[in-house]
């Protein structure tokens, strides 16, 4: 009777063993597709970017003269994105998505940044206060975070 309980739990054991390995090796298979489909596009001074950061990391300091935006995606990875030098073009609109994953933005202070959330287990930052000018330049980002988080903030001059 023990022996074939204990059998029957080794099965079991076995086979969420080979499920697990079958979902894991399924997800590196499914992220090394969409990694090879999107790849990052953009660098230093472009006006328009698609970052895509899949199990690694991407890091950006801009020096774009009329920055107008773009996409940025972290899935189970990071993007790092520093605006502080870059001038911003009217109209400039930023999509930033994060999937168990995190999306730091920092932007110079005089910059407006408006911005609308959507979450799921996640969580969205603006710390970005509002410009004395009624003419300053304005980034609209649109943030979705499901289990990960996005981050937006006024850079230190000195970190520079």
């Amino acid at each position: 009777m023990l022996a074939t309980l204990r059998s029957l739990a080794m099965r079991r054991l076995r086979g969420l063993g080979l499920l697990l390995l079958g979902f894991y090796g399924g997800f590196l298979a499914a992220t090394a597709l969409v990694k090879r489909m999107f790849p990052s596009r953009g660098d230093a001074d472009s006006d328009e970017v698609a970052l895509v950061a899949i199990r690694d990391g991407v890091r950006l300091q801009s020096r774009a003269q009329a920055f107008r935006g773009g996409s940025m995606l972290a899935w189970f990875g990071g993007v790092s994105a520093d605006l502080r030098q870059a001038t911003l073009a009217p109209g400039a609109h930023l999509t930033a998505s994060a999937v168990f994953g995190g999306i730091a933005i920092e932007v110079p202070a005089g910059w407006r940044v408006e911005s609308t959330a959507s979450t799921l287990a996640g969580g969205v930052a603006v710390n970005v206060p509002e410009p004395e000018d009624p003419a300053a330049p304005t980034l609209t980002v649109d943030c979705m975070a499901t289990f990960g988080g996005v981050a937006i903030k006024v850079g230190d001059a000195a970190e520079s």
